[in-house]
């Protein structure tokens, strides 16, 4: 892992407009942005056959394009990148499902490279739906779930990113989890 203050550096430069210091950026922080994908990818047990390089791949892309972000430190980047890796899976989650209601797409679609089976789909997108109401009622709580759900953030890097302390992120998440296990049960949290 990266010194805090060489990745705060690169990531206030980067915003500056240096390009050469997000390309830098993202060399350093490849690998740990790689195991977030892993992890968050394991949490999906098998439903998903994206493969963790892909997701950072997709999200390094993404993430590119996010250089006019006034970028705060090393925490504030990888809450963006949670942001971003939920938005690519549910992307996918959408998707799937779509193409299952649209039987002429399923038809199209070759069965042996699904990116994740319907059942697993529907889930996240009631998950997300669910994830949003939960936003209107409790932003901060939203944003727990998205931080570690969909990023993989521990309850410490969450605290950190979120500027609170980790009682109140274990509180949010616990409280978040029961609200939205009653709204999905059928959810992994």
């Amino acid at each position: 892992m990266q010194n805090e203050s060489d990745l705060t550096r690169l990531l206030k430069d980067w915003s500056s407009g240096d390009q050469g210091a997000g390309d830098r950026l993202m060399r350093l922080v490849y690998h740990e942005l790689k195991a977030l994908s892993a992890g968050r990818l394991r949490a999906h047990a098998g439903s998903v056959t994206l493969q963790a390089t892909e997701l950072i791949n997709e999200a390094y892309l993404r993430l590119s394009s996010q250089s006019q972000t006034d970028w705060q430190n090393r925490s504030h980047f990888f809450a963006i990148a949670a942001t971003v890796m939920r938005r690519i899976l549910l992307d996918r989650a959408r998707h799937r499902h779509s193409a299952k209601r649209d039987r002429r797409l399923e038809s199209d679609t070759p069965q042996e490279h699904e990116d994740m089976s319907s059942r697993r789909a529907e889930q996240l997108v009631s998950l997300d739906m669910a994830l949003e109401e939960l936003g209107k009622l409790s932003p901060r709580q939203a944003r727990v779930v998205e931080l570690r759900y969909f990023g993989g953030l521990s309850i410490e890097e969450t605290a950190l990113a979120l500027d609170v302390s980790a009682a109140t992120v274990k509180r949010d998440w616990n409280l978040a989890r029961a609200w939205l296990l009653r709204q999905v049960p059928t959810s992994d949290l």
